[in-house]
């Protein structure tokens, strides 16, 4: 008997391992686990993906499209006069306002690269994305410590599960930002000694 063509079949497993990893966490996800949320034969999802840490850098990848919805969905950080600081607490804001278990269930993956080296590459494009973007707006140091405070943030929500504060969110920010109108550092001089030294 010919085998059916499903070409839908990867992504229904993708989806599979998310839903598994969302009611039983990392440990629970297996080959078999999948195979059988997903309704399809054990041979497929290695056929799919040879390891776990194949599907696992899917499923990441999928579950990080829904902070990326969000920053596409605002469109205030394409705004080259936007209030930084105000824009990103309000971006954090709107994403853990939405599904929380798929916030969750990001965080997971994303966290499961500290055993997983596989996972690695993947888990820092977020990261990378983000500050890539923040970069227009600032200079790229400062854009790397607004992506990591945001990251602290977001992980103390859900770890304390405590409700998101967006004045404190905006207030933090706004600290790290560099004053004045433009967040750009100006370049460096050289240094110069006291008058009538060789300095």
């Amino acid at each position: 008997m010919a085998r059916r063509y499903d070409p839908e079949r990867r992504q229904r497993i993708i989806d599979a391992a998310i839903r598994v990893v969302g009611r039983q966490g990392i440990a629970g996800l297996s080959h078999r686990s999948v195979a059988a949320e997903a309704d399809v034969p054990l041979g497929s999802t290695t056929y799919h993906f040879a390891t776990l840490d194949d599907l696992l850098v899917a499923a990441l990848r999928q579950a990080e499209e829904g902070f990326a919805k969000a920053v596409a969905t605002r469109g205030g950080l394409t705004d080259p006069h936007t209030d930084l600081a105000t824009e990103l607490a309000g971006l954090m804001g709107e994403w853990l306002a939405g599904d929380r278990t798929g916030v969750e269930l990001e965080y997971e993956l994303y966290l499961a690269a500290l055993r997983r080296p596989a996972l690695r590459p993947v888990a820092a494009e977020w990261a990378e994305e983000l500050a890539a973007l923040l970069s227009h707006h600032t200079d790229p140091l400062t854009a790397r410590a607004l992506v990591a405070l945001m990251d602290g943030i977001c992980l103390q929500v859900l770890l304390t599960d405590t409700p998101y504060d967006e004045d404190y969110a905006r207030e933090v920010l706004a600290r790290v930002l560099p004053p004045g109108p433009s967040a750009r550092p100006c370049p460096k001089r050289p240094r110069q000694g006291p008058p009538g030294s060789d300095a």
